[in-house]
């Protein structure tokens, strides 16, 4: 893999604005990038959209009065590589196991200096990526100086990279601690984790408390049935706690002493279950977009207990998406569709 991304392979059916490549879950799983690689496309994501050249308009939601169900909408416009995009997003069974749930994400990217298509593909690996990749940016913004201990909950699909990607941006850290449920969740981690860092393992815990108590990072990406619910006062002065998925209480945002977001819109939107019992949100101290431009702080003092919320944003999706676009129509992946005839 080369640092600058093949050119896209230009036939007469890809340029003429009938035909959408598609690409597959099985022609995205083979395009090697690195981690540090999709933390920098991600965070100049982030910066792009800083500076006022992308636009990431809140998401839509719909969800049943049941519940057993919830798809969101999201376009957005990344400015530094004039893409338009939408993504959608449907989960069915959340009110059942991890093993009857049914998933299905997907990103159409359109070229908004030709006005073509460049590719409708599977957004899970995207996803899979950029979210860890967001948790791991909060991290080495926000967590105390000389952070060395690091606590994941949950061993799901945002919870197996989360390790990698955290010693990507903190490779000083030297406890990795997991909280999990599921054997071959676990299994997972270890094997994602020994496939980025051969010399590295996790001790797995079972007294999440102990633990969330040692733990100078914590990242909570577990399913909304996990027992784990840490509270405030198992914390440590200087704790960073991160949301992704399930796994901290209420209590770790409300009495926090900063509140980081991606998004704090999006955060009222897809973080309800966060809410004190009126409904409402402490304010939020700033979103991660100026604290990686240097604009507001990620944390005031190392005694400070952070609460940072990642909630996904549709440019890091189209950035990172673009990229695997452009490798893969270079190798020749995916099925050009007659879509406009």
């Amino acid at each position: 893999m080369t640092d600058t991304p093949a050119a896209p392979a230009a036939t007469p059916a890809a340029c003429d604005g009938t035909h959408l490549r598609v690409l597959s879950t099985t022609d995205l799983a083979g395009i090697d990038v690195s981690l540090a690689d999709v933390v920098a496309t991600v965070e100049g994501a982030y910066r792009t959209l800083h500076a006022g050249r992308s636009d990431n308009p809140r998401k839509l939601t719909v969800k049943p009065q049941d519940g057993h169900s919830v798809s969101y909408a999201m376009l957005g416009r990344d400015g530094s590589r004039d893409v338009v995009a939408i993504k959608t997003s449907y989960k069915h069974g959340l009110d059942k196991g991890r093993e009857e749930q049914h998933y299905y994400t997907a990103l159409t990217l359109y070229d908004d200096s030709t006005g073509l298509p460049v590719a409708m593909m599977d957004c899970s690996r995207i996803g899979s990526l950029r979210t860890p990749a967001v948790s791991a940016l909060l991290a080495r913004e926000c967590a105390a100086p000389g952070a060395r201990s690091a606590l994941v909950v949950g061993t799901g699909t945002q919870g197996r990279l989360a390790l990698p990607f955290l010693l990507t941006t903190l490779p000083e850290l030297d406890r990795l601690m997991l909280f999990g449920t599921h054997p071959e969740g676990i299994g997972s981690v270890r094997e994602r984790l020994r496939a980025h860092f051969p010399d590295r393992d996790v001790d797995i815990v079972t007294d999440l408390r102990a633990a969330a108590s040692q733990a100078d990072v914590i990242v909570a990406t577990a399913g909304a049935h996990t027992p784990a619910a840490i509270e405030a006062d198992w914390l440590g002065p200087g704790t960073l706690s991160v949301l992704v998925g399930h796994g901290l209480s209420p209590s770790t945002l409300h009495h926090a002493d900063r509140v980081i977001a991606t998004s704090e819109a999006q955060m009222h939107v897809t973080g309800t279950d966060m809410a004190d019992a009126d409904g409402k949100f402490p304010a939020v101290d700033a979103e991660l977009a100026p604290v990686l431009a240097g604009e507001a702080a990620g944390r005031g003092s190392g005694t400070e207990r952070v609460f940072a919320y990642n909630s996904g944003l549709v440019v890091t999706d189209i950035a990172l998406g673009h990229r695997f676009a452009q490798l893969a129509i270079g190798q020749g992946l995916g099925t050009e569709v007659p879509l406009w005839q």
